[in-house]
């Protein structure tokens, strides 16, 4: 059964399928921040690996809302390695080195990525798709991210 919540069809796809593209991005980045955290050496370790911890904790929780909100609409989210890789904007490259630097600009550049790509789609989510309602979840995702990517800026001066 569609949603009778004010949105037509034509445009609860459109929605779903920008918010499918930012449900793999959130979800490669939720992978590359566990690596991160895995994979972490130097003589920070300790604090960066619980950092780093705290990190994909975030990231858990916004890939499950991005997730439900995809479902609010009437639409199934992607959900395989496979969908989420051939979605994506990321990339899975990997530092050269496994030290807080390297992980930290990586996930700071996706993190920034994210905000681009949200800030690009918006205003026609709120306005061509007359989707206010994902324009406000996507307006606190960016909030969210800003503010991860103002912490991981401050690591690297």
């Amino acid at each position: 059964m569609n949603p009778n919540i004010g949105i037509t069809d034509k445009n609860r796809k459109a929605v779903a399928a920008t918010l499918n593209l930012l449900l793999a991005d959130e979800y490669v980045l939720y992978t590359k921040t566990r690596n991160a955290h895995w994979n972490i050496e130097g003589p920070d370790f300790h604090s960066v690996h619980l950092y780093f911890e705290k990190l994909y904790e975030e990231l858990d929780e916004i890939v499950d809302s991005v997730a439900e909100r995809i479902r609010k609409l009437g639409h199934y989210a992607p959900a395989t390695l496979k969908e989420f890789l051939e979605l994506t904007h990321l990339t899975e490259k990997l530092s050269e080195k496994n030290d807080s630097q390297g992980f930290i600009k990586e996930l700071l550049a996706d993190h920034e990525a994210i905000i681009v790509f949200i800030r690009e789609n918006l205003d026609a989510i709120n306005d061509a798709h007359k989707d206010a309602g994902t324009a406000d979840f996507l307006t606190g995702l960016i909030e969210d991210h800003e503010e991860i990517a103002w912490m991981l800026r401050s690591h690297l001066k």
